[in-house]
């Protein structure tokens, strides 16, 4: 790690995964929001032969839905976020049992069990994938269906809005704690092992899921919403 050309790889590493991270996620975000708004366009088309004067903002059902749709990105971000945190503990858990029982493990002698962890993370992933895909897709029924096809073209126009500039405080965050976290490791403000590189790990905990899993599922859940309340459209009439 000492040498000139390790050291360049990892500046060279670090710029440019700043960069295609943040370049890309915007890029997703902008395209994601560009869809759900042209997916509500048409949406709104198909509900325009019960509402010929268009979705009134004052309309208390309306306004349920805005509320609901705005409530809902936050409920995904937080569903995610908890199952990269359970899948971590389950990880480093198991990572333990492994120094404790495999014999030379600790002293570089022995070969660590990669196919446990691997299941793990492949395991965790499937378990915690039901819950926010029935939420993204069973929400726009469930509200057009009781509430009304009104309330589902505000749910769209909150979850758009709120999901938009969410996925962006995410991405960008965590693009920040773990360019923080790089940064001190080039032996600035202390280097490793410093209180500042402590900070910055703990940090870095919390951004790579928020950039990494959080922000980018925000775009899907936008799409998916939108999608889905424009097949069920004409059934709302």
């Amino acid at each position: 790690e000492q040498c000139p050309c390790w050291q360049q790889r990892r500046h060279a590493a670090a710029v440019g995964l700043a960069h295609a991270r943040l370049c890309l996620s915007a890029f997703a975000i902008g395209a994601a929001a560009l869809t759900s708004l042209a997916v509500i366009s048409a949406f709104l088309k198909v509900i325009e032969p019960s509402f010929p004067g268009g979705l009134q903002i004052d309309s208390p059902r309306v306004l349920a839905g805005m509320f609901i749709g705005g409530m809902l990105p936050f409920l995904f971000s937080a569903l995610t976020l908890n199952a990269v945190g359970d899948a971590a503990f389950e990880m480093v858990e198991e990572i333990r049992r492994q120094f404790r029982e495999i014999p030379g493990l600790m002293e570089g002698k022995a070969k660590p069990d990669h196919a446990s962890c691997i299941k793990i993370a492949g395991a965790a992933a499937l378990r915690r994938t039901p819950l926010p895909a029935v939420i993204a897709l069973a929400t726009p029924p469930l509200v057009g269906f009781f509430v009304g096809a009104d309330a589902l073209g505000g749910l769209l126009v909150g979850s758009m809005l709120t999901g938009v500039l969410l996925a962006i405080l995410l991405s960008n965050a965590g693009g920040a704690w773990d360019n923080a976290k790089k940064y001190v490791e080039q032996d600035n403000l202390g280097g490793k092992g410093s209180d500042v590189h402590h900070a910055c790990v703990i940090g870095d905990t919390v951004g790579d899921p928020f950039k990494d899993t959080s922000g980018p599922a925000l775009n899907i859940l936008i799409k998916v919403l939108a999608v889905t309340s424009l097949v069920i459209a004409p059934l709302l009439l």
